[in-house]
């Protein structure tokens, strides 16, 4: 399928749908949805040109939404958030023009994710348990990792940070939330600024895309901040990982 080739009106309805349920479920733990968005591009056999950048716009929007509103819910943590933005945001540019070898990093990136996963599924006592802020230069060192790796597979990089801040207990469910949103919000900003010119790539139907992700992610904001128990969070947040970590490995 090239760039001009339109999908059928049955093919972008169905489309749609999925991007609006990816929004839904990413949006309630915090999360942009990026790694859903290209699975969904991939099924339909959109052009791989307009993965990244179609992704980045979603992206963009969906974790604005998740921003405002756990922000809005009083779940943000500026100490928790700060430390891991700062290195983050230009190491996710940097990691925009890197390209390293896909079998090399792919396979340990979906290992990580899986694993990830499956500790927070089977656990809940996060939503009780005391948290203790991180080191300064362990979590600056972090954000540098987090945001080259953030660059390089082409996602906001909460999907790494959610996990982390929760299995080393530096910060409650919700509060982790919240600093995800915008962490991602930063870091797809920084990529997609870092490769503008690849928005000519980005498909004629987005904008219906992007209508289907602001309102998915309006809704999956909205109970994942307000509405649903913080223990039940952990499993969205699970099958998100499991999600991306499928897509690292096979996709």
């Amino acid at each position: 399928m090239t760039l001009a080739e339109p999908l059928s009106l049955s093919g972008l309805l169905l489309l749609m749908v999925c991007i609006l349920a990816v929004a839904v479920l990413y949006s309630s733990v915090g999360h942009g949805g990026a790694s859903g968005y290209i699975a969904a591009l991939a099924l339909f056999s959109v052009a791989p040109a307009v993965f990244k950048p179609t992704a980045l716009v979603l992206n963009i929007l969906v974790s604005s939404v998740a921003t405002l509103c756990f922000i809005r819910a009083g779940h943000f943590s500026w100490r928790l958030f700060w430390p891991f933005a700062a290195t983050s945001i230009p190491c996710s540019f940097i990691g925009g023009y890197l390209s390293l070898p896909v079998h090399l990093y792919r396979p340990l990136v979906g290992a990580i994710l899986l694993f990830s996963a499956c500790r927070l599924f089977f656990r809940t006592e996060y939503a009780d348990t005391e948290t203790r802020p991180p080191w300064a230069p362990v979590a600056l060192t972090l954000g540098a990792l987090l945001g080259l790796l953030s660059g390089l597979t082409g996602v906001g990089g909460g999907i790494f940070l959610s996990p982390l801040l929760l299995l080393l207990k530096w910060g409650k469910v919700r509060e982790v939330s919240a600093v995800a949103a915008l962490f991602i919000l930063v870091n797809s900003v920084s990529g997609l600024l870092g490769h503008l010119s690849s928005l000519q790539a980005i498909p004629y139907f987005a904008p219906l895309l992007a209508v289907a992700a602001l309102i998915g992610g309006s809704v999956g904001a909205v109970l994942g901040s307000r509405r649903l128990p913080a223990a039940a969070v952990l499993k969205p947040l699970a099958v998100v990982l499991v999600i991306a970590g499928i897509k690292m490995l096979f996709v």
